[in-house]
């Protein structure tokens, strides 16, 4: 069956379901469309310019040829949530010992910092099994050899292990950030610098809760999105593109608010 076939099926049902709430459907609808015009968006991409990310703090990278999780298209510009990017040059430039990519997806923030850090270790984990092929692919790909993935449960009580070296702790859980990022359960995250994505999306107040439990240690820095993207250096093909097809390239499939926190220990 086609994708366009498929689509089409999928927004029959979904129109078709019932329910009092006409503007819930509709909006569920435009994600779908949206979504789909992503995809064929992602393979003019691909066609015009391969998997190299074409700028960004990762330029250069060869990425994968699809994305497990969420938006592909931002990857390969560059633009990728673009509001972290001044906080990722700093990380680089920190040169810490160990970072710890817990929730790593794919491997796109794994991969990219190990190539640009190669004197520091850092380490993968993600529970969801699928992505150990790709993962895996793309630290070959790219020639990467100081990294390394785990599928195993990351729990509060591991982060000692790495309390005697330099970490920075870069978490992106969807929402079990709350049980993890807890300095009662892992005193040790005192010492540690940690950049996270609060999901209050999913878990309301969780951006309050973080802030709360680091601010006697912590200086911290809300790096929230209102969507907005700058692109250099774009590709002749891009131009040629429909200014909304333009504008859906950027977009990262968000349902809602997912600021970072920067979180830099005073110790």
């Amino acid at each position: 069956m086609s994708l366009n076939k498929t689509i089409l099926d999928r927004l029959a049902v979904d129109l078709n379901l019932p329910s009092s709430n006409d503007e819930h459907k509709l909006n569920n609808a435009l994600r779908l469309l949206a979504k789909w015009r992503h995809l064929l968006i992602q393979n003019t991409f691909i066609q015009n310019h391969g998997t190299s990310i074409l700028s960004g703090p990762f330029k250069g990278i060869n990425f994968l040829s699809g994305s497990l999780e969420g938006c592909y298209v931002p990857k390969l510009l560059g633009c990728y949530e673009q509001p972290l990017h001044k906080h990722i040059e700093d990380i680089i430039s920190e040169k810490y010992e160990i970072i710890l990519n817990i929730g790593s997806a794919e491997g796109y923030y794994a991969t990219g910092f190990a190539k640009r850090m190669p004197e520091t270790l850092v380490l993968a984990f993600d529970l969801n099994l699928k992505v150990r092929k790709p993962i895996i692919e793309l630290l070959k790909n790219n020639s990467v050899t100081n990294c390394t993935y785990s599928d195993i449960i990351f729990l509060p009580d591991q982060f000692q292990s790495f309390s005697q070296k330099k970490t920075l702790v870069f978490c992106d859980i969807e929402g079990e950030e709350k049980g993890l990022l807890d300095l009662k359960l892992a005193p040790s995250l005192e010492k540690m610098d940690i950049v996270v994505e609060s999901h209050d999306c999913l878990v309301k107040g969780m951006t309050n809760t973080i802030i709360e439990r680091f601010s006697k240690t912590h200086d911290i820095e809300v790096v929230t999105d209102d969507g907005a993207r700058q692109l250099s250096n774009m590709p002749r093909w891009f131009f040629d593109l429909a200014h909304l097809d333009q504008i859906l390239s950027c977009w990262e499939w968000r349902s809602g608010p997912t600021p970072w926190l920067i979180l830099k220990a005073r110790n």
